[in-house]
């Protein structure tokens, strides 16, 4: 069934970097590591990053045995998927990983058809534009509930 390919661990590789779709291999430390260096996700709790690992496809990017980079996609496969907690640590930035690893991602089987992608951003529209991200062409369409 088509279906389970897109639950199948996807791995892709580049230059001695795994770009790994596989949850048993994210690493939980490295990952609240890397979250609690953004803005975005500074005062995240670890159980709120455990639970939202455990229900998002998640790519987790690896130098080696050592885990440098996450991006957490929600989507139901058919539809539409949300981008979030695109990080990549610090030594590794402007090396063309991040650029790589959304590529991969995009090229998904359980992604790459998807018509509507969406994401947030306070500052890196630049990258996101060259995958087709554009502001929001109907932005009084979209509604959005923020709880503190």
């Amino acid at each position: 069934m088509q279906d389970e390919l897109y639950l199948q661990p996807a791995e892709y590789r580049k230059d001695g970097f795994l770009l790994t779709s596989d949850p048993g291999k994210i690493d939980t430390d490295a990952v609240c590591a890397l979250l609690w260096q953004t803005y975005w996700a500074q005062e995240r709790p670890r159980a709120v990053i455990e639970r939202s690992l455990k229900h998002s496809l998640c790519f987790s990017l690896f130098d080696g045995e050592k885990q440098i980079g996450l991006i957490r996609i929600l989507t139901d496969y058919a539809t539409f998927a949300y981008l979030c907690d695109v990080v990549i640590a610090e030594p590794y930035r402007g090396q063309g990983l991040g650029k790589w690893a959304l590529g991969c991602v995009r090229s998904h089987p359980g992604l790459c058809a998807l018509p509507r992608w969406c994401l947030l951003t306070r500052d890196a529209h630049t990258f996101y534009e060259q995958f087709g991200f554009t502001p929001l062409k109907n932005p009084q369409f979209y509604m959005e509930e923020i709880k503190s």
